[in-house]
């Protein structure tokens, strides 16, 4: 994946606390659509977690339609700011000085952050060593019959991370390599050819050890 698309940059987003909004909006949605609530927000210079909480609740869901279901994200971007004001100050950088395992804990505690957001946030806003599993992710490795296809949140994420040894940069650059990977070629109805794992499989050389 790496030969064939060369680094990702993954994850987008100029600070870790539009990181983490991204990270709440991009569910069940494209990124395309995220984008467009972002820059929406930006305009409207709404993107501090103070501003979100005092601005009309009007005003910021108009802000983020088009990430879809905006009311229900409104609500959760909201329970994060008020999580980051609360016991953080609004920082993102202070709340990333937390271990690993408690802030992990405190994120599964907001609403509406489930294990991959919270992972989103922890690897790609808090530069913390917990790899992020994805459909994508569940698709690519059942296909290649490295894991089975029904393989559960934290079942996968154990996989990867008692095979790739923990490094921020590593695990944030395998995951944006499986998402570009997942989005151009491991659709839900697959494009394989030209796909680049093509060429490993033929060689028997999987990232990962099957799991019995």
């Amino acid at each position: 994946m790496a030969a064939h698309y060369g680094p990702t940059h993954w994850w987008p987003g100029d600070t870790p606390f539009e990181i983490a909004v991204g990270a709440i909006l991009t569910q069940n949605t494209a990124w395309t659509n995220v984008e467009k609530a972002i820059t929406n927000l930006k305009r409207g210079r709404l993107l501090t977690p103070r501003a979100m909480l005092e601005c009309p609740t009007e005003q910021l869901e108009a802000a983020l339609r088009p990430s879809g279901y905006f009311r229900i994200k409104t609500k959760r971007v909201r329970s994060f700011c008020a999580y980051l004001v609360e016991r953080y100050g609004g920082s993102v950088a202070r709340m990333a000085r937390q271990p690993l395992d408690t802030l992990r804990r405190e994120l599964l505690g907001v609403d509406g952050i489930g294990p991959e957001t919270a992972d989103d946030i922890l690897l790609y806003a808090c530069e913390k060593p917990v790899f992020v599993v994805d459909a994508y992710t569940r698709r690519i490795l059942s296909r290649h019959g490295l894991v089975e296809p029904a393989i559960g949140y934290e079942p996968l994420r154990e996989v990867f991370e008692k095979n790739v040894a923990p490094d921020v940069a590593t695990y944030k650059e395998y995951h944006g390599l499986i998402v570009w990977t997942g989005k151009d070629f491991c659709r839900k109805s697959p494009k394989c050819e030209g796909c680049p794992l093509q060429p490993a499989l033929k060689k028997g050389q999987p990232h990962l050890e099957r799991r019995e």
